[in-house]
């Protein structure tokens, strides 16, 4: 390996680690940072427990995912905001691979995303999120927070969960057992922490209620001796850090479930950054980085017995609500969480089941955005589709098939789109555009095409059609100049209409060819076709006295007659001609 790759090298893997701006970030007001990252871990706690008995592992998991993999993503993260943890999208994804692989399995599979994660940050993939539309994110957002709902409604109804890998059917079985035999003790709690949090967030929105719903929930459950199922006994600590779960055997068959995993937490990581961002003055993540935080933060919490991990939206937002400046507030998080496990657990497993289960159907009723959704709803129908579509494949399949489909359907009705806008309409020409012999001459010869906006496969081919059956024309002209893009279906369809034109007589010039385009034009032959005896011109002007040359030459000037015609040109709008 040469030493200007290996510098190379050096100097990515530098861009990607710690430097001294974020200890100079956390050197500026510590005391705003620790006082945020204490009142995040007081919302997150509620949330990382519920979430590891959603997703089948247990809510010692989802605390150690909250303690591993949020100090680590708050050191190696992209983001100076972002708070990471097990999150209600990742459990999603979860149950279906605990019910058809078993709870060891998870461990495996959050250890072979987060190797992909580094690998997406090393090939500086964190830049394409950019790419996913608005509506996409909303479908899924929205997606997301139906299911996070139906997952809780077992525990919220004091029934055992059914087996299943599909919330549809998990929560209709559920509610047929309640039926069967009703648990109002369970509801009613689980209704009362829903009511405290939803009414306390707009009572209060400071106060974390999530915490304080709990606290009363747990309180009334040992007060009064509800019959609520309780958390169960937590490990006071984390466990010694193991590999014993990964069975090489099992590599092949989990590799489709573990990129799975890394796409939602790449994904949902890099939109978290981003709202965080949205949310301050002067912030701004690196998403490559970000990528290699979440990618160290899901290595090392299976280790420990925690689940794949991803930046958290609600912790995040509560992160920057609450004053935080920098890392050292997800750290301080992460730590907070840490002392509790150590010094709470027997507290903590007197948590009731359905109070849990109340406050993620509370934190699923508030991750829809109402104004947001109408608001894309009423923008254009293409974008309602989008959303809708996202939305229900979310509910019906699975994140990752929802988000490919929501961008298959948004790419395929953009391209719809910009295909339309490469119109060929043939409209009078403005006197004014030309001089009185350049009129005169195209007024008998010579029609001139300008080729606004995209030549690319999706519009290539009506080009074609409309360019080759042109009629009563010695010369055609065409104007690229407006040309915004090309591929190699439009370069070839470009190339088989001058072969066509030539073998009708009729003399092809081009004009205005962008440096750009040359490459795909000379790729497929087109550029050297258009070469031949010098039929390619800098600017309109030179082929039009080129075509005046060719026609003077060929005798055809003084065989036609002057005709009082209006010249035609395809013109999207008007323009000098160069």
């Amino acid at each position: 390996m040469s030493t200007t790759v290996v510098r190379a090298v050096r100097a990515r893997i530098a861009l990607l680690l710690p430097s001294r701006s974020d200890l100079a970030q956390i050197r500026r007001d510590p005391r705003r940072d620790l006082l945020a990252g204490l009142t995040v871990a007081i919302v997150a706690l509620p949330l990382a427990l519920g979430f590891g008995v959603s997703s089948g592992l247990g809510a010692e998991a989802g605390l150690a995912t909250a303690v591993v993999a949020g100090a680590l993503a708050a050191v190696f993260g992209g983001s100076n905001l972002q708070v990471s943890g097990p999150t209600g999208a990742m459990t999603v994804v979860l149950v279906p691979i605990v019910a058809q692989y078993g709870p060891t399995a998870v461990l495996t599979v959050g250890l072979m995303a987060g190797a992909m994660l580094v690998v997406l940050a090393a090939l500086r993939a964190g830049r394409y999120m950019q790419y996913v539309p608005a509506p996409v994110i909303e479908g899924f957002t929205l997606g997301i927070a139906g299911v996070i709902g139906l997952q809780q409604v077992p525990n919220a109804l004091g029934m055992p969960k059914p087996q299943g890998d599909k919330v549809l059917v998990v929560t209709w079985h559920a509610v047929e057992e309640f039926i069967k035999s009703p648990h109002w003790t369970a509801v009613g709690l689980a209704g009362a922490v829903v009511v405290l949090m939803l009414a306390g967030a707009r009572w209060r929105p400071t106060v974390p209620f999530s915490i304080v719903a709990v606290i009363a929930a747990t309180v009334a459950a040992q007060v009064a001796h509800l019959e609520v199922k309780p958390i169960g006994d937590l490990p006071a600590g984390l466990p010694a850090p193991s590999l014993a779960f990964v069975h090489l055997g099992s590599l092949g068959s989990l590799l489709a479930p573990a990129v799975a995993v890394a796409a939602l937490a790449a994904l949902e990581s890099l939109m978290s950054a981003a709202a965080a961002d949205a949310m301050t003055v002067g912030q701004r993540h690196d998403p490559d980085r970000e990528l290699l935080g979440q990618g160290l933060a899901n290595i090392a919490a299976p280790l420990f017995g925690g689940v794949p991990a991803t930046g958290a939206i609600a912790r995040t937002a509560v992160n920057v609500r609450t004053g935080a400046g920098s890392r050292l507030a997800a750290l301080t998080h992460a730590v907070v969480l840490a002392v509790i496990v150590f010094a709470a657990a027997p507290l903590v497993a007197k948590i009731p089941l359905a109070a849990l289960a109340g406050v993620l159907l509370a934190t699923a009723i508030r991750m829809v955005e109402v104004g947001s959704l109408k608001a894309m709803a009423k923008a254009t129908r293409s974008d309602a589709l989008i959303l809708v579509l996202t939305a229900a494949a979310t509910l019906a399949l699975d994140l990752v098939y929802a988000v490919i489909i929501g961008l298959v359907v948004a790419g395929a009705l953009a391209l719809r789109a910009v295909a339309r806008q490469a119109r060929f309409e043939q409209l009078p020409l403005d006197r004014g555009d030309h001089t009185v012999e350049e009129h005169r001459l195209l007024a008998e010869h010579i029609v001139a095409y300008r080729i606004d906006g995209p030549l690319f496969f999706a519009a290539a081919h009506r080009f074609l059609l409309e360019l080759t059956e042109v009629a009563d024309v010695r010369v055609v002209i065409l104007r690229m100049s407006r040309v915004s893009t090309m591929d190699a279906t439009g370069a070839l369809v470009l190339k088989d209409a001058v072969e066509k034109l030539s073998r009708r007589g009729i003399v092809v010039l081009a004009s205005g060819i962008r440096p750009g385009q040359r490459q795909v034009l000379e790729s497929v032959g087109a550029l050297q076709l258009l070469r031949h005896e010098g039929r390619e011109y800098a600017s309109t002007p030179e082929a039009i006295r080129a075509a005046r040359d060719h026609l003077e030459t060929a005798g055809v000037l003084a065989a036609v007659p002057t005709r009082k015609t209006t010249p035609k040109t395809t013109d999207i709008c008007e323009e000098p001609i160069r």
